[in-house]
């Protein structure tokens, strides 16, 4: 990774805000909240020797207090690390380090769709990479084999994790939604060139003012511990949109951060030690180099 002072300042999330802001369409949302929609804006590229991808438009390291007992960036790399080790409940989810799961798995939203109060459901994230239902009745854990495959394989263009169980997320007469979200990232695609391993993560849809910023963080530090477990250089990361939106209540916390000047992208290191990609934990990522703007209180989230 280049040092600090020769990075290049990113604009490619202002570029991105700004796109949906000037192009995006007018549409209704499932709750309730209008959207600017976009659909298929312009990849993200994030070369990862130019610094990590954790936005400077806002601080996304705030202090930790007894309100925010994990900062915003850990709880993101908490996140998928829980994923990827299955979980599904939101004291699973806790216990790696990741709180914000409360609001959408309430008695309420968990009863509408036959599960208990606090489970995601098996169409979850957790359950469709560690434990994907199979015609044989055996779970399949995506992840072990990708990474088993990329060891012998390397070459293949076949490295690819999927978050969707369709069965599970279907609505409809006679039908019954599994899961309390409907996955909206995780389609992960992996190459290894000259040596150079590049993860792609592919969005279904994305609230770009408040889930954006989360998922550059997990799935940029996932290309981080992937490339250490596999002994390959970890060189870019690669997001790409179906659905990018900005809900109408954003706009004001959108102004804001378009009028802040670039600044250039931090640095994110993770513990080498560990040989094993599940036994990653969020405190084997350290932050440093990052000088963002101030954070910008109550974005809402549509729920």
């Amino acid at each position: 990774m280049k040092p600090y002072a020769e990075r290049t300042p990113d604009t490619q999330y202002r570029d991105l805000l700004k796109s949906i802001v000037e192009r995006g369409v007018r549409t209704p949302s499932q709750q309730g909240v209008d959207a600017l929609t976009l659909i298929g804006p312009a990849s993200l590229h994030y070369r990862l020797d130019n610094g990590f991808p954790l936005i400077t438009e806002r601080n996304l390291a705030p202090k930790v207090s007894e309100t925010l007992p994990v900062t915003i960036w850990q709880q993101a790399i908490a996140e998928i690390l829980a994923f990827m080790n299955g979980a599904r409940t939101q004291k699973q989810l806790e216990e790696f380090g990741c709180y914000w799961w409360r609001w959408w798995v309430t008695k309420e939203k968990c009863e509408k769709r036959g599960l208990e109060e606090g489970d995601l459901g098996p169409g979850s994230y957790g359950a469709a990479f560690h434990d994907f239902p199979t015609a044989e009745g055996s779970p399949y854990n995506q992840f072990k084999n990708i990474i088993e495959q990329i060891k012998e394989f390397p070459h293949l263009r076949t490295h690819f994790i999927s978050p969707w169980i369709p069965q599970y997320t279907i609505r409809g007469e006679g039908k019954q939604q599994r899961v309390v979200v409907a996955p909206c990232h995780g389609w992960i695609h992996i190459r290894i060139i000259e040596g150079k391993l590049t993860l792609h993560m592919i969005q279904r849809s994305c609230d770009v003012p408040v889930g954006l910023p989360q998922n550059l963080i997990q799935y940029a530090a996932l290309t981080l511990a992937i490339a250490h477990v596999t002994g390959y250089e970890a060189y870019e990361y690669v997001h790409s949109f179906s659905d990018a939106h900005i809900y109408v209540d954003q706009l004001d916390a959108v102004k804001t951060m378009l009028e802040r000047e670039p600044r250039r992208l931090p640095t994110l290191t993770l513990n080498t030690d560990k040989k094993d990609l599940f036994a990653f934990r969020r405190e084997d990522f350290t932050l440093a180099d990052y000088e963002p703007h101030p954070g910008i209180k109550k974005i809402p989230v549509a729920i």
